[in-house]
């Protein structure tokens, strides 16, 4: 085990000087941040929905609505697309939640990282016990072809939570898409951690709730990948794993999926210093919409 280079690597995805955001609120209260870039962009490109305020970035005063705060949003983000400022645009929307659960607007999912908005996703370990009772974790390997991350290494599954989606639906949907497993099989599936990942990002500012679960294949139940968007599952030894976390070949998410999985099976043994930087990204399940 090299839980000191896993530590030190851990840090690295979680800590981040966040001097140069400044805060966005919408209707009273602070939704994202945008970095200095986007400050500027927002504020001399569409100064009629922003303006800077006691060093905060006041967002859509003359909306007070749900439709009317997306539509004003969607027309931005298409201008923003337009520009060239927007890459991987995909045609689909996330929301974005009030503290309390209320939805605020929907947005196109590219245009979430500009504005440090959070969004939310779903990810699925895969587990699978020896003859012998070592325990593996079966692990995706990008596409070469993705435009996103390719070749690089996942969990069993990983996607986002679009607009107007239940938590259910998402795990249900991206777990068939990704690796092949049959909505029974996940229907009634504890959720096994809630993370939250935030991290700088040439877009902007990376922030989203990764909703964890567990699952456990027999020798006979095989990932099948249904979408194209993994090349291959491998059934990987968590010594493995912890390798290819140090050298930095997953997805970022992804690996703190897979840490935080494996700290949870005892695999570093209650590490200190382990538990102590996972404290920082951890949250009680159920409360991603309240804790911003």
């Amino acid at each position: 085990m090299q839980v000191r280079a896993v530590a030190n690597a851990l840090q690295q995805m979680i800590e981040y000087d966040n001097s140069g955001f400044v805060p966005v609120l919408i209707a009273g209260e602070c939704l994202g941040c945008v970095n200095q870039q986007w400050l500027q962009r927002l504020l001399s490109e569409h100064g009629n929905l922003f303006q800077l305020q006691h060093g905060q970035l006041v967002a859509l005063e003359t909306a007070t609505d749900f439709n009317s705060r997306s539509q004003l949003l969607a027309a931005a983000a298409l201008a923003w697309r337009d520009a060239g400022w927007l890459n991987g645009w995909r045609n689909e929307k996330f929301m974005a939640y009030f503290q309390d659960g209320t939805p605020c607007f929907e947005m196109e999912r590219a245009a979430f990282r500009p504005l440090g908005l959070t969004s939310r996703a779903v990810h699925l370990n895969g587990l699978s016990r020896m003859p012998d009772g070592e325990i593996r974790m079966w692990i995706g390997k990008r596409s070469p072809f993705k435009d996103v991350a390719p070749d690089r290494l996942d969990n069993l599954m990983g996607g986002g939570i679009a607009a107007g989606e239940t938590l259910q639906i998402a795990l249900e949907r991206e777990g068939w898409e990704e690796a092949g497993i049959p909505a029974g099989k996940l229907e009634l599936l504890p959720q096994a951690a809630l993370l939250l990942a935030e991290r700088p990002v040439a877009r902007g500012l990376h922030r989203e709730w990764l909703h964890v679960f567990d699952v456990w294949l027999n020798a006979q139940e095989i990932p099948q990948n249904q979408d194209g968007e993994v090349e291959a599952h491998l059934l990987m030894p968590l010594a493995e794993v912890e390798q290819h976390i140090i050298n930095g070949q997953f997805m970022s998410d992804a690996a703190l999926v897979a840490i935080d999985c494996m700290a949870r099976l005892g695999y570093w043994k209650d590490d200190q210093q382990l538990h102590s930087l996972l404290s920082k990204i951890r949250a009680p399940i159920g409360c991603d919409i309240a804790i911003r």
